[in-house]
Parts: C-alpha cells; structure tokens; sequence
C-alpha cells in the first residue's frame, strides 16, 4: 500500500474531511488533495506530523510493504483487544445514556421528600383538608412509589454493559487514530465540562441560602417545610447539570487511559458507587423509621443534609485509609 492510499485509509478512519486534515497541518486542502491523489509527496516534517496526528508511526507511512501500522506507543500487552474509532463512539453515547438513567433515579430519590414536605406545609397552613396524620402518610407514599420508580431507572442501566465493558473492564488498545481524535475532543470539551461544573457546584453550595435566610427572618414550620422544597429542588438541579458533562468528560478520559484498567480513578469511582449504593438506602430508612417513631416531621428533616455532609466526609476517609493501606 503507498502512501497516498495510507493518508486516505487514516483520514477515512478518523471521519474527517481533505479540509479538516489540512486544518491540523496547517496547509491547505490543495496539498492533501495532491498527497491523496500521489501528485505530490509530504516532506520530511509533514511526514512526522501526519504519524503524530494519525498516532502511528513514520515506518508505516513510508514502507510500502507495511499494511498494518504499529503502535506509536510501544508497550502494549498481548491479549488486549483493540478499539476501532466506531467502538469508542458507541462506548461514549453509551456511557452517555446510562448516565442519564442514573441521574433520573438520583434526582427521584432526592425529591422523593419532596411531596411530603409540601402536604406537611398545606397541613400546617389548614390548606387541601389535610389534617397532620393524614399529610406524613400521604408524604410516605409518594417516597415509596418515586424511589421505587428511580431504582427501575438504576436497574435499566444495565442493557448499556457490554458496551461499556469493552473500555472499563477489558484490556485494550486503540486502533490508529483514536487517540489523537478523542484528545481532540477532550480538549475542546472542556471548557464547557469547566463550565457546567462551576454552575452545578454554585447550585449546591447556595441551595443552604433560601432555607438559611428564611429561618431567620420567618417562624413558621411551613415556610421552613417550603424552603426544604427549594434546597431539594436546586440540588436536584444541580446534579441534573452536572451528570451529563461528568459523563461525557470521564469517558474521554477512559478511551484516552488506553489499556490502564486499573487506575486510580476508576478504582476511586468503583469505591463511591458502591458505598452510595448501601448508604442511601440505609438513609432512607432511618429517616423513615425515625419519623414514623416520633411522627416529628419537621425535625427530622435534618437527616438530609446531615446525611450528605456524612456521605463526602466518609468518601473522603475511605480514599484516605485506602491510600494508607496500598503504601503499607
């Protein structure tokens, strides 16, 4: 194969255009125009960058005899798999769509207290004819039926597995060009995962305010119940901001790890989610069982917060003892 059908063959490969290749150069689409057509030949320093950009290496772009391409990155493990451009676009869109079936599930599980507030504040104010028994159990339905519909959206997860093993649980390697299109990517993607990051952290950190401010000024159980509404709403959409961007960038980065399965963040990853599975539930539950034993709803709303202070602080110390174990 000469050079000409090798250009194509890459250019093909990474989905892009005579004019987006020439972009990357710095040339003009004339010159891979010529390149392509074997009018004309790459000098020496285009040669090189076409082997960077293409991630493979100069041998194969110049030795005719050569139709597979090695590895620009040596170092690769026999038995691993390699990932085409195709694979890793679907392990994206994949990862993607999981994604936002889990944050439905969350954002259910958090507002899922969210109704009950709201009949304990109509019950306070004497409003809908709702009388203080009548409210809690109201309340307590609508908990059960919105967490069990956010545990079906967790368990619809699953029909996105194997396409995300492929990169998360196999070794593999990427097939030339996939590297230097998802670095592209991730490099352009950032600035908006920087972003989105900054708003959903914004939304967290002032959700307190309303319920801080009103608290002070206010004495009134429903007009606390009310503000619990609003710091449970902002949460809600803050996790709704930040999931998806969280999505997307992590999964450039796990096409970009290229055969390191194991890492660090994968493993810290791993560790919450498996930690949030048993403790939210658990949560739940005291929550449930605490209120329904001293039927003192406008107390133990507390749990909530307190709740998810807990939860980063024991993800916090579950890094740190882990840490402190693998350097033993």
């Amino acid at each position: 194969m000469i050079l000409a059908d090798k250009i194509i063959r890459l250019r093909k490969q990474c989905g892009w255009s005579q004019e987006e290749l020439a972009a990357k150069m710095d040339i003009s689409r004339q010159s891979v125009s010529k390149w392509e057509s074997a009018s004309s030949i790459p000098d020496l320093n285009k040669i090189i960058m076409l082997a960077k950009i293409f991630d493979v290496t100069t041998d194969f772009l110049l030795k005719d005899d050569i139709e597979v391409p090695d590895p620009l990155h040596e170092g690769t493990e026999l038995g691993s798999i390699q990932i085409t451009l195709e694979q890793a676009s679907k392990y994206v869109e994949s990862k993607i769509e999981a994604s936002a079936l889990t944050t439905k599930g969350v954002v259910l599980c958090v507002c899922s207290v969210v109704p009950l507030f709201f009949f304990l504040a109509m019950a306070e104010t004497n409003r809908l004819n709702l009388t203080d028994d009548l409210a809690p159990a109201i309340g307590v339905v609508c908990i059960l039926i919105m967490v069990s519909v956010g545990v079906s959206f967790f368990i619809r997860t699953n029909q996105y597995e194997n396409d995300i093993a492929q990169i998360e649980k196999e070794k593999f390697e990427l097939a030339y060009g996939v590297h230097s299109v998802f670095t592209e990517k991730l490099q352009q993607f950032r600035g908006t995962y920087n972003r989105w990051l900054s708003v959903s952290i914004f939304m967290f950190i002032f959700s307190f305010v309303p319920l801080m401010f009103t608290s002070i000024v206010f004495d009134g159980a429903d007009i606390t119940h009310m503000m619990l509404i609003v710091l449970l709403l902002m949460i809600s959409v803050g996790i709704y901001i930040l999931a998806p961007v969280t999505a997307r960038y992590d999964a450039y980065n796990n096409i970009l790890i290229d055969r390191c399965l194991d890492t660090e963040g994968s493993r810290r990853t791993k560790r919450a989610e498996k930690l949030a599975a048993f403790y939210w539930p658990l949560l739940t539950a005291i929550y449930l069982g605490w209120s329904l034993w001293t039927m003192n709803w406008g107390v133990t709303w507390i749990v909530w917060p307190v709740g998810a202070v807990l939860f980063a602080a024991l993800v916090g110390l579950m890094e740190l003892t882990t840490k402190d174990t693998t350097q033993v």
